[in-house]
């Protein structure tokens, strides 16, 4: 049996209710998540402060442009932004063999890709192999952006726009990586680490 009139109107309001304060919670959970602040999405998203503000208090019911630049900000699909909290949670495993792989030009260093492909234009993580005498070489990134390098094993030196500092194996070395940097193995083992870059990190004073 077909509900007509005000009766489906009704259940149509409803229904539009009930979603948007879903996304509302979704939203707000996500962004707490990422520990973004409401005008730091509204800079990654083109979503007005206001505009977000309002979703999160469900007080609006946004238009469908609006919803997918918040899931690309949050980095989530449209389906995943209007599901409940209280889905199951997310699992994803890549194969050894699928792991992505760089070389650097002396074919001596290898960066291992293990971060996600979705957070690559903010955030990357890389397991980072070395043999003696290896140099990988890299252009600046944008400005703001800081590289995290936490050594397992042999001893690296890392140069930054002409200044160079040690890193041993148990010790964690960070820098602006917004100008051209160079990573040396000049020791006589090889060397391991893993190397996170932060590309919309705050720019440093």
């Amino acid at each position: 049996m077909g509900v007509e009139g005000r009766d489906k109107q009704k259940i149509l309001e409803a229904g539009a209710v009930a979603l948007s304060g879903q996304l509302g919670a979704t939203v707000q959970r996500l962004r707490k998540a990422y520990n973004l602040s409401l005008s730091e999405l509204s800079l990654q998203s083109g979503v007005a402060k206001s505009i977000i503000s309002q979703i999160e208090r469900n007080e609006t019911n946004p238009t469908l442009a609006t919803i997918w630049r918040l899931a690309h900000a949050l980095d989530a699909s449209i389906e995943g932004l209007l599901q409940s909290a209280q889905d199951a949670p997310f699992l994803e495993k890549t194969a050894r063999a699928d792991t992505p792989m760089l070389v650097s030009d002396d074919g001596k260093c290898r960066l291992a890709i293990i971060g996600w492909i979705k957070t690559v234009e903010w955030l990357q993580a890389y397991e980072f192999y070395a043999e003696p005498g290896g140099v990988l070489e890299s252009e600046a990134h944008q400005r703001g952006s800081v590289e995290s390098l936490s050594l397992r094993e042999g001893e690296l030196c890392v140069e930054v726009a002409g200044v160079m500092e040690t890193v041993k194996a148990g010790e964690t070395l960070r820098y602006r990586c917004d100008r051209p940097h160079v990573i040396r193995n000049s020791g006589t083992t090889p060397a391991q680490a893993t190397m996170v870059c932060i590309l919309k990190a705050a720019a440093m004073e």
